[in-house]
Parts: C-alpha cells; sequence; structure tokens
C-alpha cells in the first residue's frame, strides 16, 4: 500500500508505537511519520506508506499549529506535565491581562533553547538520552518564527493557548519560558496538535478508524489521491517506454514547460513513477523512484 496517511495520534504513545500499530493494521512494514509527536501530546501526525516513504524528503519543513494549557506553579525537568518538579511549587494565580502581556513577547523570530529532553543530537547521542541519565549538556539555541501565540483563557493556574509556529520550534520551551517571564515555575500540562502543514484534524482518522478500514479493505479508497500530493510540484503523464526508463534511471524529455526544477511523473492518474529533476528544457532525469 503506498500514500499518504494523516494520523490523530492518542496520548500516551510514542509517534514510533503509532507508526508499529498502522504496520500491524495495514501490513505494510515501509510506513514513516513526518515529524514526531510527544507521547503526550494528541493530533496531526502524518505518515507515508509504502515506496511513498521515499517521497520524504520533498515534505520539507513544516509549520505547526496546536492548541493547549500551561499550568503555571513549578517547572520540570521536561519543560511537560510528565517530567520531574525541579521548582518548588507556589500559589499562582494569573490574570488574564498579566498572562497575555508576556506572551505577546513570544512572536515573531527569535532564539529558542530546545529542552534537554528532546531528539537534538549532542555529538551523535540524542539529548534526552543523556538527559535520562542525568548527563544533560546545554543546547545550543535555535532561530525559530513563532507566527501566533494567544492566551484563549487563564483560570486558577492553568492557561488555554493556541500557537502557530515554525518547524523545529518547541511548544514545551514556550511554556516553561513564559513562566520565567512571570516570575514562576510553569510547564505543559496539554498538547493538540490541530496541523502540520497544508494537514489538519479534517484530514485525520484515529487508530480506531483506521484499523476498522483497513479490516474492510477501505483504507487505500480513503487515502489523499496521489495527484494532490506535494501541491507545489507540477503533474506530467509519461507514456509506458517512458515511464520505463525512468524506472531504470535513464534521462526522459517529459511534457512540461512549467520551468520548474521538480515535476510528479505519472504513468495513468494514480500511478506516481518518479519525481523528476529538470536538467535542460524538458529533459528530466529520476531524482527518485516510487512506483
Amino acid at each position: 500500500m503506498n500514500g499518504l496517511l494523516i494520523l490523530d495520534k492518542p496520548a500516551g504513545m510514542t509517534s514510533h508505537d503509532v507508526v508499529n500499530r498502522v504496520r500491524r493494521a495495514t501490513g505494510e512494514a515501509s510506513t514513516g511519520h513526518l515529524g514526531t509527536l510527544d507521547p503526550m501530546a494528541t493530533g496531526v501526525l502524518p505518515l507515508l506508506l509504502g515506496r511513498y516513504t521515499r517521497l520524504a524528503q520533498f515534505f520539507g519543513a513544516m509549520e505547526k499549529s496546536y492548541t493547549g494549557t500551561i499550568r503555571f506553579g513549578y517547572s520540570t525537568d521536561t519543560y511537560d506535565a510528565e517530567g520531574a518538579p525541579t521548582s518548588s511549587v507556589v500559589p499562582a494565580a494569573l490574570s488574564l491581562e498579566a498572562v497575555r502581556a508576556a506572551a505577546r513577547e513570544f512572536s515573531g523570530e527569535m532564539l529558542q533553547t530546545p529542552p534537554a529532553f528532546s531528539a537534538k543530537k549532542v555529538g551523535g547521542t540524542p539529548s534526552y538520552k543523556l538527559a535520562r541519565a542525568g548527563n544533560a549538556k546545554p543546547l545550543k539555541p535555535v532561530r525559530i518564527f513563532i507566527h501566533e501565540f494567544t492566551i484563549a483563557n487563564c483560570s486558577g493556574d492553568l492557561a488555554e493557548f493556541a500557537i502557530r509556529v515554525s518547524a523545529g520550534g518547541y511548544v514545551r520551551s514556550v511554556a516553561h519560558e513564559l513562566g520565567q517571564r512571570l516570575g514562576c515555575g510553569s510547564h505543559l500540562a496539554s498538547l493538540r496538535r490541530t496541523a502540520a502543514g497544508r494537514f489538519t484534524l479534517k484530514d485525520a482518522l484515529t487508530l480506531d478508524q483506521l484499523a476498522e478500514l483497513a479490516q474492510d479493505s477501505n483504507l487505500e479508497a480513503w487515502l489523499p489521491h496521489p495527484r494532490s500530493l506535494l501541491p507545489d510540484l507540477p503533474s506530467v503523464t509519461a507514456d509506458l517506454v517512458t515511464a520505463g526508463r525512468l524506472r531504470n534511471g535513464v534521462a526522459v524529455n517529459l511534457p512540461d514547460f512549467s520551468a520548474a526544477p521538480l515535476v510528479k511523473v505519472f504513468s495513468n492518474q494514480r500511478n506516481l513513477v518518479a519525481i523528476g529533476k529538470r536538467i535542460a528544457g524538458t529533459l528530466f532525469q529520476p531524482m527518485v523512484v516510487v512506483g
């Protein structure tokens, strides 16, 4: 089975756990996700199935949107509710105006330090492995862009928020740093990803829905049409001879005059053969062969 699958990830599972569930449900061993979600988080998790896993590089870095809650009063080592407290618990009854004023400082381009409990590599080792062993190393700040960060409500020690952030941004770090700005500890209490790039919750299946569709052999018909994937790349249709040459790694002429550097090459309406790279004019070489 080849295609793109958008899942609504449940809480309490790692992204790798979800991949394993999809493999069992679909029988497709070649399955991979396009960016992890923390075990605590729920929501949009895009996955590629079968030979479409070869397309991962073309999806690029995706902007993400989330909703969630931040708890004030103490910080944790993971910057979320699953971590161990790193500060004393203090009463934190903040006003909505005070929280919104502090949140306005998290806007536009900024440097952000990733959490120690993250997949960032330190000398080739994931930072979270070093942190779990009590040997956490300082991580270098990375440049991110926060397009939107709004506080919808604040009651007691909890604030509800919505955020839209560039690839590489950690909502946990935003939650942690917001508490620092307000003079109290804080951490991420809950998180739901509502969109990853063009993919939203409207496109997503639950694991139960996936299992039901897979059992009834209806899953493939539910997946997005292959020509709708990577919409920034033009689609061209090749005849059987040309498609065969592409599969063998041979450069071919294709009926495309868009001047785009990359094109999706189909042998019919649904069968994606390859991603072709323009050499000159209408001459393309296969960059990735899919089918």
